[in-house]
Order: structure tokens, then sequence, then C-alpha cells
């Protein structure tokens, strides 16, 4: 027989109550133990259970609900589990009173009062409360992040038409994950400031592709959670299409990556639109879809997360190195190799890039020419006849260097350094003289690309040779692949971001939380501005009543 007790208007978080059923759970004279407030969903949890109780139908979505399956032959258990709960509660409050004092109202108007400068509304109430609490801070024109679930499809649909007016975005419902300017929301990592931005529909993809960014080095400026719907068919990417526009106008991320488990097709098309008319590269993932086609003008796709991880850095390195001013006035790409594997893969590469073919006979060491771009094998037969090899005396490099870079139209030098046993002494110091000699010759900026091939142990010593290409103005990079993607940047017209244009909510988060008390915690331990506002079911949940009340303010 099922034992209960009501503790009348003494309103709990779900999570506090979770915890607290479970650790009542495990005393030795019940079974089970179930600690609810009495709302409508959770009634019928607890009937569906087999722990319903007739005392249950007087509660209020105010009032705790306590179901006790005792161990037979236990007796009445219900005044025990009554204080160890009372005990248990203390414990909540005490914990969570612990530290910096955290600002706690009971009304609305009040929270808004103690943090005038609110953005965001962090909301974890019950579903069935959290759509109208939602509505009511769009109303006060702050961002929403919607960490409950259960939030109807028709309410998700217009919480977010309604932002979408207001210049607003929500995120959620079921929005597990985010991190705005440094502040975390929910569940959220301590990741260092970087020129990276993640938006996604996975909440744990999310998390787990800005830990690989950041185990490889690179940062995070933002991460927008969506929620698991956002990409459906019904909500229409909606929040996606609110937060690329965000990210497009914030001049700190440079690089956007875009997660989502599988759209539907339609909304996918949509935003991968949207991304394409961004003026930065995007990384998009949406896993269960497999692409032959990695890249698509700025959008590349990834197969998975540790592939979005890699593009998302490779890029984010390129962008850093690439100066903010607009495109270099000459427009070719020129590249002089002293390895011919190297000046095969650049010439590959390029043409990709580029949209060009690659010159199949290699005459004289020609890996491509096509449209004022040209690639080079210096290793090549026609260079070598009655001469070292460049990568033994780098006279013959030198040389093309100051024939061939000197043309205007030149815009980006592309060249290998290969160092180790049987390269010349010091083939950064060559590269150096020759750079140095040509742009002193030329009217119009020179950009320099430089990958370095070997080891700090080789007798050149890999980070003196790159400290010497740096030195003098010359950009290095670690791959082909990147030195490729650097020398395009380098040739686009870099888009300006007027001041004072990007989003508010992207500057820094001023936050009102409602719901689980943890969260705002949280906040408050990173620093950010929050209220946390102990919201309960207005007219203990009778919603005649508080539609009435509603109505009269």
């Amino acid at each position: 027989m099922i034992q209960a007790f009501l503790k009348k208007g003494c309103f709990q978080d779900s999570v506090s109550l979770m915890l607290i059923s479970r650790q009542l759970s495990n005393g030795e004279t019940v079974e089970e133990v179930s600690v609810m407030m009495g709302t409508p969903a959770n009634k019928s949890l607890l009937e569906n259970t087999g722990l319903w109780h007739p005392l249950f139908d007087d509660a209020t979505p105010n009032d705790i609900c306590v179901a006790i399956r005792p161990t037979p032959d236990a007796g009445d258990v219900s005044q025990g589990i009554a204080e160890q709960l009372d005990n248990a509660l203390a414990s909540v409050a005490q914990s969570a009173a612990g530290g910096k004092r955290l600002d706690v109202v009971r009304r609305w108007p009040t929270a808004l009062a103690k943090q005038p400068e609110a953005n965001l509304a962090l909301i974890s109430v019950a579903g069935e409360y959290a759509a109208d609490l939602a509505n009511e801070a769009l109303e006060n024109n702050l961002n929403v992040m919607l960490f409950s679930d259960n939030v109807p499809v028709e309410s998700e649909v217009a919480l977010k038409g309604k932002a979408a007016e207001k210049g607003l975005l929500v995120m959620g419902p079921d929005c597990g994950t985010a991190m705005v300017a440094g502040s975390p929301l929910a569940f959220a990592n301590v990741m260092p400031a970087g020129p990276i931005s993640i938006v996604g529909a996975s909440g744990t993809g999310i998390q787990e592709l800005a830990s690989q960014v950041c185990l490889a080095g690179q940062g995070i400026t933002h991460a927008i959670g969506l929620g698991g719907r956002d990409l459906s068919k019904d909500v229409g990417g909606a929040s996606a299409l609110s937060a690329l526009n965000m990210i497009e106008q914030d001049p700190d991320t440079k690089v956007v990556a875009f997660v989502s488990k599988p759209p539907a097709p339609e909304v996918e098309q949509s935003v991968i639109a949207a991304m394409k008319a961004m003026t930065k590269p995007v990384v998009a993932l949406f896993l269960g879809t497999r692409r032959t086609v990695r890249r698509e003008g700025n959008v590349f796709f990834a197969n998975s997360i540790a592939d979005a991880a890699r593009l998302t850095v490779m890029l984010a390195n390129v962008r850093q190195l690439v100066p903010n001013s607009s495109q270099a006035e000459s427009k070719h790409i020129l590249g002089l190799y002293t390895g011919g594997t190297l000046a095969a893969e650049a010439a590959m590469l390029t043409a990709e890039q580029l949209g060009l073919a690659v010159d199949e006979a290699h005459h004289q060491g020609i890996m491509l020419d096509a449209k004022g771009h040209l690639i080079i094998d210096l290793g090549d037969d026609h260079y070598t006849l009655g001469r070292p090899h460049p990568m033994i005396d780098p006279t013959t490099r030198s040389l093309e260097i100051e024939k061939r870079a000197s043309d205007e139209q030149v815009g980006v030098l592309l060249l290998d350094v290969v160092i180790g046993y049987g390269a010349t002494a010091d083939p950064a110091a060559a590269v150096v003289e020759a750079v140095e000699s040509v742009r002193q010759q030329r009217q119009t900026p020179l950009h320099v690309v430089a990958t370095v091939t070997g080891t700090e142990a080789d007798p050149q010593q890999r980070s003196k040779q790159i400290e010497s290409l740096v030195d003098a103005g010359i950009l290095v990079v670690n791959t082909l692949e990147e030195a490729v993607l650097l020398s395009e940047a380098l040739l686009e017209e870099q888009p300006q971001v007027s001041e004072g244009e990007c989003p508010p909510l992207l500057t820094g988060i001023k936050v009102v939380n409602a719901g689980l008390r943890s969260f705002a915690d949280d906040l408050q331990s990173a620093s950010t501005p929050v209220v946390h506002y102990q919201w309960a079911p207005i007219a203990g949940g009778n919603a005649k009543l508080a539609s009435l009340l509603k109505q009269m303010q």
C-alpha cells in the first residue's frame, strides 16, 4: 500500500526533488520514495508508475507530493520520511546560500528591477509553464534560453516567431548548453577565448566539438544552442537562422562551426543557404549525412565531430594570420617549391580551391599554370641539370624568387623550407634574403606564406628556422592545406564590421534565472551578473485564476 503526505506551499525545482527522491529511496524500510511537485504532468506520472494516492487530488503545483512504497511489514514510515525530507530541503537551502550572496527574488518585476540591464532569461521550470514565462521575457525584450523540455511545438514556433520580430533569440526548448561571451549557461565547460563560434542543435555535440577545438590549441567566442527540434520541418530552423545572422555581425568571430542531429531536408538547405550568405568560413556537420563534396564556397562540410574540429581549427589558424584590411592589390599566386611532392600537392589544392586545372604535362616543373596562378617544382630536371638540387644549394630558387615574384600581379608567394640532413645549413636565411630583395623592388605588397618540413632535432632546428621567417614578415603555417587556404584568404576582400554593429547579446550577458538555482550559482561563479527568480506557479497553478490575475495587471 502506498503511503503519502503533502508539503503545502513549498515550491522546489524538479532536479533537487529528483536527487532527494533517490536519497530517500535508499532507506532500509522503503522500496521507493517519489518526491514531486503537484503539477498535472507529475500527477499523471505518479498514477502511471503505481505511486498514486488519493491525497494527491488536493495537491496544487505549489505543493510537494511525497509517495512512499514501504517494504513489507515496515508499518507507517511516513513520519520518518517527512523528517528526512525536511533535513534534505534544509541542506539544499544551506548549500545554495554558500559563497557570495546571490540576489533571490520571488516576482518577475522585482527580478527586472534588480537586473535592469538583463538581456537573457534562463528558464528551467516545468514544461507546461515554461512557454508563458519565456513569452513574458520576450515581452520585456530579453533573449531566452529554454532548458525546459516538454514544451509544445506550437509554443516553440510562436516564441521563435515573436523573437525574430523583435531581433531576439530563443535557444530551446530542450536546449542543454550554451556559452555566450564566456558565460556558462546550463551544461557548459570552461573554455579559453578564441576566434571560433559554434552553433548547434546538438547539446553534447557542441560540448564535444568545443572541447576538441580547445584541445587543438584554439578557443571559443560563443557556443549557441538551438534545441533539439529547431531544425525540424515544423520549426524550420528559426533559431539557427537568427543565430547565424547574429554571429555574422560579431567582429570577434572569425570562423563558425555548426553541428546538429539529422535535420529536415528542406530546413538543411535553407540553413546552408544562410551559411553561404555569410562572409565568414563555416564548417557544417549534419550528423547522419555523409557528403562527398567537401566544400561549397565558404562552407566546408564535415562528416564527424573530429573532422569538424580539425577543419575549424585549421580555418581559425589561417584567419588569425589575415590582416584586418582590404584584399591584396595583386591577384595571382606564385608557388616556388624545392620539393616535388609538395609542389604537386600545393598545385592540386590551389586548383581545387580556385576551380582551376592542374598542368598534366609538368613541362619544366610546372605543376599549375592557369589564370595567372603558377606553381613550379624547382627540383625538376630542368632546374638541376648541371646544378645542385635547390635543397642543397638555394641559389636556384633565390634567383627564381627575384625574377618571378617581382611581377606586380603576384600577390602571394608560396614556399617550402625543407630542413634535415643533406639540406643546406640555413635555408630560411636564403629565403629571407631573396624575399627582402624582391620586396624592395616592388611597388605593391607581397604576402609570403611558408611551410617548414622537418623537426626540432634536425641540425637546422625547426623553431629557429620559423623564427627567422616570422621575423622577416613571412607567414608560417603547419600544412600545405593551410598555406593554400591562407593564400586564398589573403587575396579576398576582408569584410569590415562597424563598431556598435555586434548584437548586444554577444557583447556580454546579464541573466534572470528562473528554475534551477544551481544554474544561477554557476553564472555567479563565472562573474556573470545574475539574479535568481525563485519562480512558482501563479495562483497555485490554477490556469483560469492565473489568466484573470494577468488581465488585472
